[in-house]
């Protein structure tokens, strides 16, 4: 069902600042989880002033578009689902418009998606895999090319019995895709050939076991890379050589602060600002925003402080290009927070939030 609809925004007052990363995001798209009460796709105006969210409209064509990656005119979303799927949205509209039927993606709940040479990759967190689905002319996916299947488990009984694939992206320098495993504790290096779709394997990167891998940034450098834990909270600092395609752990930091109470924390996305000076991360269970300072050349990562979240369970981290902004998306409060970021600190402040039930994730155009 599509629905066109108003939402309220709170905002703090306040001028356009500065664009050190690009021009200011004027449309906002949110994923959703249908199956806990979510509209699925959002979309938002944003102010570019303000950095304020109102909702244009909704569609929840697609059950659980949990994740979502914007190629131009056209969106595309993971089904999250047990037979996972790939759906495409023309969002030139206040509405997001499905492309044709969502293609199955032979994967068990994707979580993540990327573009890369003319085609999608998904994370499939339930079979611990990747597939490759390829793009028509009008951005509407095509039946898979490639599945690359991961093996392996860590210590963590609960948790990592075996591979669990939780986001997959392109490296700086084009020619490699790396997938985080969080079941495995380890980071896959993989060529894709656009020819024939086909995704074959590099190298893999081990990880300190138990740490639990979800998703990675890159410095805006390329030389350096932070992988996010989810099953203890820190970012494990690492080289990245595009030439050779190879990953080299430094070291760890911690993403909450020493005497935080013991209790679920579980660290979801990472983000880097457009200058390489910051890193933030979300840390659910804890429901804060860390705040870490970074050297001039990306290596030295040093924890600045924490800043609550603006609601509960935030699953996704979303920079305005301006790299002056920070999204929040808190699943379980069901809001979509944004925050004024202090340019010397880095500190977020919060200036506002929206309606946005079981949010899962946000992209900005």
């Amino acid at each position: 069902m599509e629905q066109a609809w108003g939402g309220g925004t709170e905002t703090r007052a306040g001028g356009e600042r500065p664009r050190p990363g690009g021009r200011p995001a004027t449309r906002a798209y949110i994923g959703s989880f249908t199956s806990a009460g979510g509209r699925g796709v959002i979309a938002a105006d944003v102010d570019a002033a303000t950095g304020a969210l109102t909702v244009t409209g909704a569609t929840d064509t697609v059950a659980d578009p949990s994740f979502l990656a914007l190629a131009g005119p056209v969106l595309h979303a993971v089904s999250e689902t047990s037979h996972g799927a790939v759906a495409a949205f023309d969002v030139t509209g206040p509405v997001p418009r499905l492309l044709g039927e969502p293609v199955p993606v032979h994967g068990d709940s994707p979580t993540h998606l990327t573009h890369h040479a003319g085609h999608v990759l998904t994370a499939n967190y339930g079979s611990g895999s990747v597939s490759v689905v390829p793009l028509a002319a009008d951005g509407g996916p095509r039946p898979v090319t490639g599945v690359l299947r991961h093996d392996g488990g860590g210590p963590h009984a609960g948790r990592q019995a075996g591979p669990h694939a939780h986001q997959v992206l392109p490296a700086p320098g084009g020619r490699w895709v790396v997938s985080v495993d969080l079941g495995t504790d380890s980071v896959r290096i993989c060529a894709l050939d656009p020819a024939t779709g086909a995704l074959t394997l590099h190298g893999e990167t081990a990880l300190r076991p138990g740490t639990g891998p979800r998703h990675l940034a890159f410095h805006p450098s390329g030389g350096h890379a932070y992988v996010l834990n989810e099953l203890e909270p820190t970012v494990t600092v690492c080289r990245w050589d595009a030439g050779a395609g190879v990953l080299t752990p430094l070291g760890e930091t911690r993403v909450v602060p020493d005497g935080t109470p013991a209790g679920p924390c579980y660290p979801s996305e990472v983000v880097v600002a457009p200058d390489g000076r910051h890193l933030w991360a979300a840390v659910r269970g804890d429901d804060t925003l860390a705040v870490l300072a970074l050297d001039a050349d990306g290596a030295g990562v040093t924890l600045v402080t924490s800043v609550p979240c603006g609601g509960s369970w935030p699953r996704d981290l979303t920079l305005d290009p301006t790299g002056t902004r920070l999204y929040a998306a808190n699943e379980r409060s069901g809001d979509v927070t944004w925050f004024d970021l202090d340019p010397a600190t880095g500190i977020p402040v919060r200036a506002g939030s929206v309606e946005a039930p079981a949010a899962s994730c946000v992209v900005l155009a």
